[in-house]
C-alpha cells in the first residue's frame, strides 16, 4: 500500500477533525477571554445570564478539551494508525460522520452549559443529552480506529502506536464509569468527589499523556531523519504512564480516608520516572543529529556539537519540542503542588488551574499544532501558504502561554503563603491575587491571536487544496472545447 493511498484515506475524516478543531479552540479562547474580563470589570456582559462567569469559564474548558483536544488526538491517532500500519483508514465515510456526531454533540454540550444545564463536576460539565451523541461519534471514530490497526500490513508495532490504540480504549473507559457513577446513577457522599477528582486526572494526565507523547515519539525522529534513541524508555514511560497516572488526583487533606490521598500524592510523585524518560529520551534523539560542521581533528563525530540550525527549519518541530519542554514544567508543577500539599500551601489558588494549562496548552495544544502542521500537507501534497504565518503562531502561542502561566503560578505560591498567614484576612488575600490574574489576561489576548491564526493558516491551506482540484477538474472538463479542430480527410 503505498503512502499516497494511505494518505488519501484519511483526506476527509481529518479535515473534518482538525478544521473543526481549530474552530473549537477560537471559540474556547472567546470565552476564555470573556471570563478572564470578568475579573476587570464584574458587570462585563452581566445582564447575559448565559455569559455570567460560572458558565461561561466550564463552557470554554469543555470546549477545550472536548471540541480540540479530543478532536485533534483522535484525528493524530487514526493518521498514525494508518500510516504506521502501513494500511489505509477503514471506513473513512463513517469515521466522517463519526466526526460530524462528535461535533454535533460537542455544540449541543457548550449550548447546554451556557444555558445553566451544566452537571457542576470539573471537566465533565456536559449534559447527559449531549454526551449521548458524542460517545455515539467516539464508538464510530473509536472502532474504525480498532479495525484499522487489525488489518495493519505492517505486524511489528512501532511504540506510538501502544500509546494510541491503548488511548483509543482508555477514554471510553473513563468516561462511561464517570458518566454512570455521577450523572446517570450518581453514587453518593464524598465518592463523587473521588471519581470526579479521578476522572479530571486520567483525562488530563493519562489520555492527552498517551496521545501527545505518541505523537512526539514518531514525529521527532522522523522530522530529524534519525531513529528513536530507545524503546525501551519508551515502554517504561508507557508502563508508568498508565501505572501512575491513573492513581493521581486526589488532594492530600480532601475529606476522604487518608490513605486514599496519600496513594494518590505518592503515584503522583512517582510520575517522575515517565517525566524523565521522556525527556530524556527525546533529549537523546536531538543528539544524534550529524551536524553540518566540518569534522574536527582529535574530536569523534558523535561529540560534535547539535546544530541547532536544523531544529529551527522545521516549523512542526518547534512546536513538539516546546510541547515536550512544557511536560516536563506541567510534572514538576504537579509534584510541587503534592509536595507543598501537607502544609496546605497551594490547594485552592490559582497554581493548579496554572498547571492545568500548562498541560492543556502548552503540552497537547502545542503538540497538535505541530502535528497538524505537518500531516495535513501529507494528506493533499499540498503546502501551508505561508511559512512566515506558521512561525508567528509558534511566537505568538508560546508568549501567550508564558504570559498566562507564569503570572498564574506566581500569584498561586503569593496567594499560598498568604492563606497560611492568620494575620491575612481571606478578602484580602483574594484582592492580592487580582493583579496577576489580570495580568494573565494578556497572556489570553494572545492565546486568541494565536488561534485565529491557526485558523487562518488551515483555512488558507484549504482554500488552496479546493481551488487547485477545481481548476484541474474544470481543464480536464473543458479539454475538447479548446483542442484544435482537424482537418476534414481530402
Amino acid at each position: 500500500m503505498s503512502v499516497k493511498e494511505i494518505n488519501f484515506s484519511c483526506r476527509l475524516p481529518l479535515l473534518v477533525l482538525f478544521i473543526s478543531a481549530a474552530i473549537w479552540l477560537v471559540i474556547c479562547s472567546a470565552l476564555t477571554l470573556i471570563a478572564s474580563l470578568k475579573f476587570h470589570s464584574p458587570t462585563f456582559l452581566a445582564d447575559i445570564s448565559w455569559l455570567t462567569y460560572g458558565r461561561v469559564r466550564p463552557a470554554a474548558s469543555n470546549a477545550m478539551l472536548y471540541g480540540f483536544c479530543l478532536q485533534a488526538g483522535l484525528g493524530v491517532a487514526l493518521w498514525l494508525l494508518a500510516h504506521l500500519g502501513r494500511t489505509p483508514l477503514a471506513g473513512r465515510g463513517l469515521a466522517t460522520l463519526g466526526a460530524a456526531l462528535w461535533n454535533l454533540g460537542v455544540t449541543i454540550g457548550v449550548g447546554g452549559i451556557l444555558g445553566g444545564d451544566s452537571t457542576g463536576f470539573d471537566t465533565l460539565e456536559m449534559p447527559r443529552y449531549a454526551v449521548v451523541i458524542m460517545f455515539l461519534g467516539y464508538l464510530v471514530l473509536g472502532l474504525w480506529g480498532v479495525i484499522t490497526f487489525h488489518r495493519r500490513a505492517q505486524r511489528t508495532l512501532f511504540v506510538s502506536q501502544w500509546f494510541v490504540f491503548t488511548a483509543l480504549f482508555w477514554f471510553p473507559w473513563i468516561y462511561t464509569t464517570a458518566e454512570m457513577l455521577l450523572v446517570a446513577r450518581p453514587v453518593r457522599g464524598v465518592a463523587q468527589a473521588i471519581i470526579a477528582w479521578w476522572y479530571a486526572d486520567n483525562l488530563l494526565v493519562v489520555w492527552l499523556g498517551l496521545v501527545g507523547i505518541a505523537t512526539v515519539f514518531y514525529l521527532v525522529p522522523k522530522l530529524l531523519k534519525v531513529e528513536l534513541h530507545s524503546h525501551y524508555l519508551a515502554l517504561l514511560t508507557f508502563w508508568m504512564l498508565l501505572l501512575f497516572g491513573s492513581w493521581g488526583g486526589i488532594p492530600g487533606g480532601a475529606p476522604v480516608p487518608a490513605w486514599i490521598p496519600a496513594l494518590s500524592g505518592a503515584a503522583t510523585v512517582l510520575m517522575v520516572i515517565p517525566l524523565i524518560a521522556v525527556t530524556v529520551n527525546i533529549y537523546a534523539t536531538t543528539q544524534q543529529i550529524v551536524p553540518k560542521t566540518p569534522y574536527l581533528p582529535g574530536l569523534a563525530p558523535h561529540y560534535l556539537p547539535l546544530d541547532t540550525r536544523r531544529l529551527t527549519l522545521s516549523n512542526s518541530l518547534r512546536f513538539l519540542l516546546f510541547g515536550v519542554f512544557a511536560f516536563f514544567i506541567a510534572g514538576v508543577m504537579r509534584v510541587t503542588s503534592v509536595l507543598a500539599d501537607p502544609r496546605p500551601m497551594l490547594r485552592f489558588t490559582w497554581f493548579d488551574f496554572a498547571q492545568n494549562q500548562v498541560q492543556t496548552y502548552g503540552f497537547f495544544a502545542m503538540i497538535m499544532f505541530g502535528a497538524t502542521y505537518f500531516i495535513l500537507p501529507q494528506l493533499t501534497d499540498t503546502e501551508f501558504p505561508s511559512p512566515k504565518l506558521i512561525r508567528a503562531h509558534f511566537w505568538v502561542a508560546a508568549l501567550g502561554i508564558g504570559l498566562l502561566v507564569v503570572p498564574l503560578a506566581t500569584g498561586g505560591i503569593i496567594q499560598g503563603f498568604q492563606l497560611m498567614n492568620p494575620t491575612i484576612a481571606p478578602l484580602t488575600v483574594a484582592k492580592n491575587a487580582l493583579h496577576f490574574l489580570r495580568v494573565s489576561t494578556l497572556g489570553d489576548l494572545l492565546l486568541l491571536l494565536g488561534h485565529l491564526i491557526f485558523l487562518v493558516n488551515l483555512a488558507g491551506w484549504a482554500s488552496g487544496f479546493y481551488r487547485a482540484r477545481a481548476a484541474a477538474a474544470f481543464a480536464v472538463m473543458t479539454e475538447d472545447l479548446f483542442k484544435p479542430s482537424e482537418a476534414p480527410a481530402s
